[in-house]
């Protein structure tokens, strides 16, 4: 259960960390890697959206066993997105460093499949 507890901590962490700017470089996105976003309901929605997550994430660690069954859903989360950066990049449309943040969620995908199954269902 300890194993969860710090893959669980360590993902939301990293996600508070990573979407948390989001709402601040709105503009600066578009400036450096054009054209600027068009759409900023599904931009700031992506940010609200994964911060919820990062929420559940800390209420995951606090007690595994607990809410063991939300880690399913939470392995979904990281492969839609690690999923959908891993093709857009094969297809030409996003950059190395975008990879990057996607492999990091597929990373997590896998260490939250291990933390389920290390994880004793709760009694």
């Amino acid at each position: 259960m300890k194993f969860a507890k710090i893959v669980f901590l360590i993902a939301a962490i990293w996600g508070v960390l990573l979407l948390t700017p989001l709402y601040f470089i709105f503009d600066l996105i578009g400036a450096q890697d054009p054209p600027p976003i068009t759409h900023p309901a599904f931009f700031y929605g992506f940010a609200g959206l994964g911060l919820a997550w990062q929420l559940a994430f800390f209420t995951i660690a606090r007690d595994p066993a607990r809410f063991r069954p939300i880690m399913i859903p939470s392995i979904l989360e990281k492969i839609a997105y690690g999923g959908a950066v891993v093709v857009l990049y094969a297809q030409g449309r996003m950059h190395p460093q975008d990879l990057a943040f996607g492999l990091v969620d597929l990373l997590f995908a896998v260490l939250f499949a291990a933390a389920f199954l290390r994880t004793a269902p709760r009694s």
